[in-house]
């Protein structure tokens, strides 16, 4: 099917997978035909009763809000539009699911505000600072790993590693533990790819023993911050107050998960989706590579626009709504496909085209304004920012030389793979590329 054909509304199922493994531009004339007379679309829950004895039944369906602006008033409405029955499942999980995979994401207030408080209140000023001065280092660190291959998996060697060892430096994992960190947060991201849990394993399973190794780790480290504090983020969350209150363990394992979600896959795979959209349009790469401070704002954004990594978040409705036009009813499920509002005619120009120069930008990449506005964004932009700087500078040539492997899932526009090739720099012979 071409993206000018006439799309069959009842034969759009996203709840499908089948769907999601369609080509990108087949799926994106099926969003436009959603906005524009199906906004508000019904689709069954996936049945999931044939899994793990752990998953529940199939509940009720959900609405895919579709349009830009119903997300962002669905946004700013966190009374009527809940999170706390789970924001990242369609399916109501297991308690112990939503502790390990969402925390944070899946409150409501007064929980919400609370955790928002104490996890603001240790990064402080310097500690931000500090971050991000190390930015830089980390990049180039990662790309002297790479440079005199010549070539190399872009996700895996590059784009992975960045936020990755970012994230588990300004917590004071040691770099023992960063292979078992990005394995167990690819199992947790999967949807139950292959890759990641094999065929005849227990994907909900899975997902939950990767939560517990993780959750190990931080309930480890947090014990060894109490009695012996150093000047990491794991410290100050363990050790900041505000009002008399402090984080559980069990909050700063969910927290360091939330990290590695929110903070870690959406970012690595924002610069992966970047160099496959600055392979694929040459013409957007040079204005970038010509003048990269002036370009980077826009550019950047423009990425995580055209990337939207993270496809939707949930939220339950609390009382009696309407939105564009229909009733909602207390415990109806809406689902926020940020992938469609960032393509939204309505608010973007020529929205299927790739603009590092495009304002303005209002994209929803980060979420929507409101309470659940991602508190990682600044960071996010800085990442990836700075690795496109160090890799015009230092890979000047480097383009993808293949397809990109996808991630099967519905939730994260994940690219699993993505080869590259670029003119080798420095001695190769001793070369020895490190993963995480």
């Amino acid at each position: 099917m071409e993206p000018t054909d006439p799309i069959d509304l009842d034969a759009i199922d996203l709840s499908d997978m089948a769907f999601w493994e369609r080509p990108r531009r087949e799926r994106e004339a099926a969003f436009a035909a959603l906005r524009r007379d199906r906004p508000l679309a019904f689709f069954a829950e996936p049945d999931l009763r044939n899994g793990s004895p752990l998953a529940p039944q199939p509940g009720p369906g959900y609405r895919a809000v579709t349009r830009h602006g119903d997300i962002s008033e669905v946004s700013r409405h966190p009374e009527i539009f809940r999170s706390g029955q789970g924001a990242v499942s369609i399916v109501d999980l297991p308690a112990e699911m939503v502790e390990y995979f969402a925390g944070m994401i899946s409150t409501d207030n007064p929980r919400h505000a609370r955790l928002r408080r104490i996890v603001s209140a240790a990064f402080n000023p310097r500690r931000i600072q500090s971050i991000e001065e190390s930015i830089g280092a980390v990049a180039d660190r990662v790309i002297d790993r790479v440079a005199a291959d010549g070539s190399c998996d872009f996700v895996v060697d590059i784009a992975a590693p960045l936020p990755l060892e970012i994230i588990c430096t300004m917590m004071g994992v040691p770099p023992s533990a960063y292979g078992d960190v990005f394995r167990c947060s690819n199992v947790i991201l999967s949807n139950g790819d292959p890759e990641y849990v094999p065929e005849g394993t227990d994907p909900i399973g899975a997902f939950l023993e990767a939560g517990a190794e993780l959750t190990a780790l931080m309930h480890d480290l947090a014990q060894e911050r109490i009695a012996q504090p150093r000047d990491d983020l794991a410290t100050a969350l363990v050790t900041t107050n505000v009002d008399g209150e402090s984080l559980t363990h069990a909050e700063l394992a969910s927290f360091f998960i939330l990290l590695l979600t929110a903070g870690n896959e959406t970012t690595r795979n924002a610069i992966s989706h970047g160099l496959l959209a600055l392979t694929e349009h040459p013409d957007q790469r040079a204005l970038w590579q010509a003048d990269p401070e002036r370009v980077a704002a826009t550019g950047v954004d423009e990425i995580v626009r055209w990337a939207s990594p993270v496809i939707w978040m949930r939220r339950t409705v609390a009382e009696e709504t309407v939105l564009t036009g229909e009733a909602l009813h207390p415990g109806d499920k809406v689902l926020l496909f940020y992938n469609s509002a960032n393509r939204d005619e309505e608010v973007f120009a020529d929205p299927d085209r790739f603009d590092v120069l495009r304002q303005p930008n209002p994209h929803l990449g980060f979420g929507a304004a409101g309470p659940h506005f991602c508190l990682g964004t600044h960071l996010a932009r800085r990442e990836i920012d700075v690795m496109f700087q160090r890799l015009f500078a230092r890979l000047p040539d480097i383009a993808t030389s293949g397809a990109p492997d996808w991630l099967r899932s519905n939730f994260i526009n994940g690219i699993k793979h993505l080869e590259c090739t670029y003119t080798p720099v420095g001695a190769a012979a001793t070369k020895t590329k490190e993963h995480p």
